[in-house]
């Protein structure tokens, strides 16, 4: 049991940094897509079970200079309290000074307050300690759980931890289950441990690349930064995407896995367009001979076989990046393929976990986030993590 399961919130004001990043109609400011609310409300609800009370602090968008209209939290109290089962939410017009103070003290038990927008202030971003100082005097008990913004030294996400002791500092239940998951991948992986990773630009993902060496099987590179690696070896790849720039690290990178004994899977074929368009001509050809004026946008039928063959036989499986461009139909293919196999491995008793905004939004648009072992919320936190960097929000809570 996680200390957060462990303890009882009950009389206690637990201060909690959720990731309520939204995204909003620019219009009517109804929220588009609710899945960060959602996963935020376990943890508010055991503590409000608890007899405990809760302080909401978050941020959303990218505010430029102090408050916009357009980027006050006070958009989403509505839906926030039909998520909690209709719980009236009490907003703070401002995150500290008098009346967040005086809001928060008068909670009672079971009363949720959400504070305004973090970002309002330059001091968060900064990481500024009097400004992580004045949001702690508003809580007992700090809790984080907004695993999107944990690689992000911020006031609210990891310099407020210390103005809390050890005991009164803790991870609420989506941030622990983000940390199980990355770190069941990253230290108890069962062989054979397969990577997808996809996605357009290598220098995207080097990092992550060159830490799985050390721990996947087999890695499957598909998307557009496949035709860098085709072009590395030599291949003809048309008008597919390519940074040119980049060409001796996919060959270092692909020497690297060599001598590591790790299997590099690159797409044999591809479904070739004349445009990059939903209405473009298609066709199929070998990935390292595409001719001029076409492009790769997808893993081809060949590929997709071969890829899902090494997924079903896999028992851990991290998924990043798409296979294509997925949005358009006639390029989702190969991405919906990998989707299929991975659950049809997860069923056979596999670990996996999907992480990165695009592989996650594919998940969803195909139906199958129930049939995956875990879908992470934090795209940038999660590609850190894998990268092996220290994410500041885990470490101001994990040293306590």
């Amino acid at each position: 049991m996680s200390q957060f399961s462990n303890h009882d919130f009950k009389g206690q004001r637990a201060l909690i940094r959720v990731d309520f990043n939204v995204p909003l109609d620019k219009k009517t400011f109804a929220i588009t897509d609710d899945n960060r609310m959602r996963a935020a409300v376990p943890t508010i609800e055991k503590i409000l079970a608890d007899g405990g009370s809760v302080i909401l602090m978050s941020h959303l968008g990218r505010p430029k200079e102090g408050p916009e209209e357009k980027y006050s939290l006070k958009h989403i109290i509505s839906h926030l309290s039909q998520l909690l089962g209709g719980v009236t939410v009490k907003f703070a017009d401002d995150c500290i000074g008098q009346s967040a103070i005086d809001l928060s003290a008068g909670l009672l038990p079971g009363e949720v307050l959400l504070l305004e927008n973090l970002r309002f202030y330059k001091q968060e971003e900064k990481g500024d300690v009097g400004f992580a100082e004045q949001l702690s005097k508003l809580g007992d008990v700090y809790v984080n759980d907004a695993f999107g913004t944990a690689h992000r030294a911020h006031a609210s996400t990891a310099v407020i931890a210390q103005f809390f002791e050890a005991g009164k500092k803790m991870f609420g239940l989506l941030m622990n289950g983000e940390v199980a998951s990355a770190e069941k991948i990253m230290h108890e992986s069962e062989k054979p441990f397969t990577a997808i990773i996809g996605g357009a630009k290598v220098s995207d993902k080097i990092l992550i690349i060159e830490n799985l060496l050390e721990r996947a099987t087999d890695i499957i590179i598909g998307g557009g930064m496949a035709y860098t690696f085709m072009k590395a070896q030599g291949g003809h790849i048309g008008n597919s995407l390519c940074e040119d720039d980049r060409l001796d690290t996919a060959v270092t990178l692909l020497k690297k896995a060599e001598a590591k004994g790790v299997v590099i899977h690159l797409p044999s074929d591809s479904i070739v367009a004349d445009k990059f368009a939903a209405d473009a001509n298609t066709s199929t050809a070998p990935s390292n001979s595409i001719p001029d004026g076409w492009m790769g946008l997808d893993v081809g039928p060949n590929a997709c076989e071969q890829f899902a063959n090494v997924i079903k036989r896999s028992k851990t499986i991290l998924w990043n990046g798409p296979m294509g461009v997925f949005e358009m139909e006639k390029f989702q293919h190969g991405t919906k393929t990998i989707a299929i196999a991975v659950a049809e491995a997860t069923q056979g008793g596999a670990f996996s976990l999907v992480g990165g905004g695009d592989s996650v939004a594919a998940v969803n648009q195909f139906g199958f986030a129930d049939k995956v072992s875990y879908v992470s919320t934090g795209g940038g936190a999660m590609l850190e993590y894998f990268e092996g960097k220290v994410l500041p929000g885990i470490a101001a809570i994990k040293e306590a």
